[in-house]
């Protein structure tokens, strides 16, 4: 062995290490063999199981934890509490459950569809008749089996053509067909038990770390259960959402009257110029809706005196609102359009959130006594001032004095429409509840669906950057506050609407991502916004670009990419 000796009483030869150091962020350091894997280190520093450790942050990206450790680094853990970690964990329980179905019932297509609300994914079965339930029963089993055995999930980095090969075999068309519009000559697959499938984003090491998840039989399909973020212990309890059930199934229909079932289908539309035809065919759809609002309203003019419309972020409330009132006017009822915004208290008096932060999304950030007292004023004949709030000071200043009449109606727009607190002396009969969200989207395959609200993401950062010179990181830092105000103060309001309008436009993220992809690109390495970036970006890269110029003027997209022809438009 060669002598080790001191060169400057500082510095000295050294043999080299077979071994490499991981701190963690609690400043212990473990130590092992070069190779060892993400996954032995979690092992070793986190004993505590309760919370599922699913990947991990080495060098400010997101790791999968089968990936081996070759020098000294700094690791956090990513659990299920975070927004990676519990897509990573959906993830994982969507392949173990199409595997678990090929085994018991080769003749299903498991689709997973959509999220329900604070509950689960709703999945299709396909080629088959419904599951009974005792045949849930058996799927459910056979997937704890598989958990228990703690089956490996491996990672292949594949050509595309090889790909191909292998999705023909196991008769994924969706996927042979979405393969074509690949812009990159390899791709990487996860297989397990012998079948294979992509999924864009991380996955688990093996099916081990999947133990809490449930299994429920939901009309023709199935729930998938999962923990949330919120409660990672517990495994929420399935409540019936008939409103929202029905956007679904209007959502499948317009699907079939576009033809256009999922990304490589609006590629396709794209590639034979039949685009045109989508975006008239689903702005259209869009039309004939709020048409149908307005004629409900003023059928029943002489009992609703306010209209409530509310949404979570970036869902179109504003371009609904207006072109819902244009709708009214044709109809003979003129409205009186007020925005809860405008009724902001001071920033000074806004409350915090535990972060610290101003917490504009709880219903205390809204001066209550002052926009109920408008609103009886209002109902009641008497004339008011109508406050404005001033994003950039942060302070109310005070705009026009106006006062309506018998035969019209109030249209209020806001996060806080549908909460019963906001105007708790309003007669249930006297107002008209409306939620609107971009309550489907267009998913990538049968097994990769595209998050609702990752949609909703994407066009804020487009906003954003172009009204309020916000950069795409400043956005993403942001979103993750926005969402747990929206799981809190909205979603769980949703089913008290009389009717929901679904903003999601078939076409709109081929719109959106050629205004979307350079703000991405923007974002410095080594962030956690960056590493959202990297996972957007990679489901926006399988969808064929579209320019902004064939989407109408007053469509609702253009709430977002700008050039609307409702922006002047002023009730």
């Amino acid at each position: 062995m060669t002598q080790i000796r001191s060169v400057n009483g500082k510095v000295w030869l050294a043999e080299p290490r077979a071994t490499v150091q991981v701190r963690f962020p609690d400043g212990r350091i473990f130590e092992g063999p070069k190779g060892t894997r993400l996954a032995e280190f979690m092992d070793a520093a986190y004993e505590d199981r309760s919370v599922p450790i699913v990947a991990a942050m080495v060098g400010g990206k997101l790791r999968e934890l089968s990936v081996p450790v070759e020098s000294d680094c700094s690791v956090a853990p990513v659990s299920i509490t975070a927004a990676d970690g519990l897509r990573i964990y959906q993830r994982a329980l969507s392949f173990l459950l199409v595997v678990a179905a090929r085994e018991l019932f080769p003749e299903a297509q498991i689709i997973i569809d959509h999220s329900l609300t604070l509950s689960g994914l709703y999945c299709e079965v396909q080629g088959r008749p419904p599951f009974t339930s005792q045949e849930v029963r058996l799927l459910e089993q056979r997937m704890r089996e598989i958990v228990e055995a703690d089956e490996p999930i491996v990672r292949r980095r594949v050509s595309v053509d090889e790909a191909r090969e292998i999705f023909e075999r196991q008769g994924y068309t969706d996927k042979v067909r979405l393969l074509r519009f690949r812009q990159k000559d390899h791709i990487t697959i996860y297989e397990l038990r012998g079948l294979c499938g992509y999924f864009y984003g991380h996955m688990v090491p093996s099916t081990g770390y999947l133990e809490r998840f449930g299994l429920s039989q939901c009309g023709p399909g199935l729930i998938l259960l999962f923990p949330r973020r919120e409660a990672p212990a517990a495994l929420p309890i399935v409540h019936d959402f008939p409103r929202l059930s029905s956007v679904f199934q209007e959502h499948h229909e317009w699907l079939e009257l576009l033809g256009v079932g999922d990304a490589g289908g609006l590629n396709e539309a794209i590639e034979s110029g039949r685009m045109q035809e989508v975006i008239l065919v689903a702005e259209a759809l869009h039309a004939q809706r709020i048409a149908e609002m307005a004629r409900e309203i003023s059928r029943h003019r002489a009992r609703i005196r306010v209209v409530l419309i509310a949404g979570p972020s970036c869902s179109g409330k504003t371009t609904l609102a207006k072109r819902l009132a244009i709708q009214l006017i044709a109809n003979g009822v003129r409205p009186l359009a007020l925005a809860i915004d405008d009724y902001f208290v001071d920033r000074d008096a806004t409350p915090k959130d535990q972060n610290g932060e101003y917490d504009f999304e709880c219903l205390d950030a809204v001066d209550l006594a002052l926009l109920n007292q408008h609103i009886n004023d209002l109902l009641s004949g008497r004339p008011v001032l109508l406050p404005r709030y001033d994003f950039g000071t942060g302070r109310r200043t005070w705009g026009r004095k106006v006062s309506i009449r018998d035969d019209q109606v109030l249209l209020l727009e806001g996060i806080h429409g549908l909460n019963p607190a906001l105007l708790p002396d309003l007669p249930a009969e006297r107002a008209y509840r409306v939620y609107v969200s971009a309550l489907t989207q267009l998913n990538l395959d049968h097994h990769n669906r595209v998050p609702t609200t990752d949609t909703r993401l994407v066009r804020r950062i487009v906003r954003d950057a172009r009204t309020r010179g916000y950069t795409a990181q400043a956005t993403i830092q942001r979103w993750d506050s926005v969402t747990a105000g929206e799981r809190c103060n909205i979603f769980p309001y949703q089913e008290s609407a009389d009717v929901m309008f679904n903003s999601a436009l078939v076409y709109e993220l081929s719109v959106l991502k050629p205004f979307v992809e350079p703000l991405l690109a923007q974002i410095d390495p080594g962030t956690m916004e960056y590493v959202e970036a990297r996972r957007l970006l990679s489901f926006l890269e399988w969808f064929l670009p579209w320019p902004a110029d064939m989407v109408p003027d007053n469509s609702l997209l253009r709430e977002f990419i700008g050039g609307s022809s409702l922006r002047e438009f002023v009730l």
